[in-house]
């Protein structure tokens, strides 16, 4: 019998979007589909529909679309019949806003993704702000948000984000869901300039 010594833990299915994955991905739907499968786990199109407030056509449409850019994939393992069970194929997916530099058509999709997770966040705080009261003062207290300033430069920039993932990696490895009390949470890695006002006239330049 498997015990927490002899248990070894799958390494993450991380993926990093390419010119084709990107702009498949970038769709409200899609977005919503894959993570819905990547939190619930394995779905049929029936199941996502009526989780997504939507029709079937609509998700067996867009599983089919993911399906062939390799975002999520079929769990025959589940399958009975004609009953088909998706899952998505990564649990991270991993981009630089640079990659998508030379193909206008990617770089648009990737923006549309970034600005939709910026949406996906204010829509979840805002969601949270209005249900906290619901919640214990020990979750309370564990919830929440902050903010730092520095002044670093974009290779240090890079460094500190890298170093942060790696300690929410480590946690997620980590984590246990029959623990008790354990809750599933949704955490953030953001990096902004800090801009006062209009933005500076002349943004830092490449380094030489």
């Amino acid at each position: 019998m498997e015990n927490d010594e002899t248990r070894v833990r799958p390494e993450p299915r991380a993926v990093r979007l390419d010119h084709r994955q990107v702009r498949i991905l970038a769709h409200p739907l899609r977005m919503r589909v894959v993570g819905a499968l990547r939190v619930r786990g394995p779905l049929t199109a029936t199941a996502l529909a009526e989780l997504l407030d939507t029709n079937t056509g609509a998700t067996s449409y867009h599983l089919r679309q993911l399906a062939e850019a390799g975002l999520v994939v079929e769990d025959p393992d589940l399958g009975t019949g004609r009953q088909r069970f998706w899952r998505a194929a990564h649990d991270v997916t991993s981009w630089e806003a640079s990659d998508f530099d030379d193909d206008p058509d990617s770089r648009a999709a990737i923006e549309w993704i970034e600005d939709d997770q910026v949406r996906h966040l204010v829509q979840h705080a805002e969601r949270w702000s209005a249900t906290r009261h619901e919640w214990s003062p020990r979750w309370r207290d564990a919830f929440g948000m902050g903010d730092v300033f520095l002044t670093i430069p974009a290779a240090r920039l890079q460094e500190l984000k890298a170093e942060v993932w790696r300690i929410f990696e480590r946690y997620r490895e980590a984590a246990d869901p029959a623990e008790p009390d354990a809750a599933q949470v949704e955490l953030y890695l953001a990096a902004f300039p800090l801009l006062t006002g209009a933005r500076p006239a002349t943004p830092p330049g490449e380094e030489s």
